[in-house]
């Protein structure tokens, strides 16, 4: 359910995972919206790029001491209103949490926890303090995405629509070595780079009715969705080998695609503001909460907890690639 309140003067954050790949984004979002950063954490001090945006910020690399500025500017006067979260998939539950004890709002990237009983105990919490979760789907602001949502919606009530999701983000040996190389940290491919595709496909086509897995390692997952409208096949992968020869030869590292009926939805473009978008609408008290955020939870929880099937059924084209 989508949270109103009224439109504030300018907010107090707080961030967590500043060192992260993600975060300038939700630097650049806190910056466009007028806002204020009065401090940071990451465990990792490589964090220059700060500069560009609130200088005068404080930094810190240990938790305890970040907790403690925290609820010293609390007793000082200067409120954090809201705690933006980019640190790794596996932590996002307890900084949730950290924000809410503090009687700040969470704005969280996505996957917003990692099990969907995560959900539920973050609601009791909400109702306790009396704060709210926001998480960055980003996709639902895309115009693209939302031009394809528009369409679904007006068209025929009991069409099943077939539809092939693609995407491809290829990433050095170093993203093996990482967390996000961890199935315990990150939840694994389909959970780290496609759970916002999935919060998009519910979104649009309804319910999730039947999910296969064809196919689950370390840098690429595919398999098969039926939704209420849709039939969807699907490949994610982080392997430079999975691109197709065009973007290849571009040098390109990233490859993007829906295919509806057979017909691309281009949507390539447009990503550069959409967190910023994102936080205009969670300003305004409209953004999206737990409760939108339970279908793709659990959509990647059952990908990550499924036996592959192989390379049966309806499978995605490029699993003819690995079987």
């Amino acid at each position: 359910m989508r949270m109103t309140r009224p439109v504030q003067n300018q907010v107090n954050f707080a961030l967590i995972g500043v060192a992260g790949f993600v975060a300038v984004r939700h630097l650049n979002a806190i910056k466009d919206t007028g806002n204020n950063l009065v401090a940071a954490l990451d465990k990792f001090d490589s964090v220059g790029i700060m500069d560009k945006f609130f200088p005068e910020a404080d930094f810190f690399v240990e938790f305890e001491r970040f907790d403690r500025h925290i609820d010293k500017l609390k007793r000082l006067g200067t409120k954090v209103d809201y705690v933006s979260i980019c640190s790794p998939n596996y932590l996002h539950d307890s900084h949730i949490r950290f924000a809410l004890r503090h009687k700040a709002d969470a704005i969280c990237e996505k996957p917003l926890v990692l099990n969907p009983w995560n959900i539920d105990a973050l609601s009791e919490i909400e109702k306790e303090t009396g704060r709210h979760v926001f998480n960055i789907l980003q996709l639902r602001h895309h115009p693209s995405i939302l031009a394809l949502k528009e369409k679904i919606d007006k068209g025929p009530a009991n069409k099943i629509y077939d539809l092939d999701l693609t995407y491809i983000t290829s990433r050095g040996n170093w993203y093996l070595i990482s967390w996000k190389g961890d199935i315990q940290k990150s939840g694994g491919i389909a959970t780290n780079i496609g759970v916002h595709f999935f919060d998009m496909l519910t979104w649009i086509f309804g319910d999730v009715r039947e999910n296969i897995v064809h196919l689950s390692q370390v840098n690429k997952a595919a398999g098969f969705i039926q939704l209420d409208k849709a039939r969807v096949r699907w490949y994610l992968s982080v392997d430079f080998r999975d691109l197709p020869g065009e973007q290849k030869s571009n040098g390109q590292r990233t490859y993007r695609s829906i295919k509806l009926e057979g017909e691309e939805i281009e949507f390539s473009d447009g990503f550069t503001d959409l967190h910023t978008r994102s936080y205009r609408e969670i300003l305004k008290g409209k953004g999206f909460g737990l409760d939108e955020a339970r279908k793709s939870i659990e959509t990647v929880y059952t990908i990550r907890n499924s036996t592959p099937l192989g390379f049966t059924g309806d499978c995605h084209p490029l699993c003819k690639k690995v079987f």
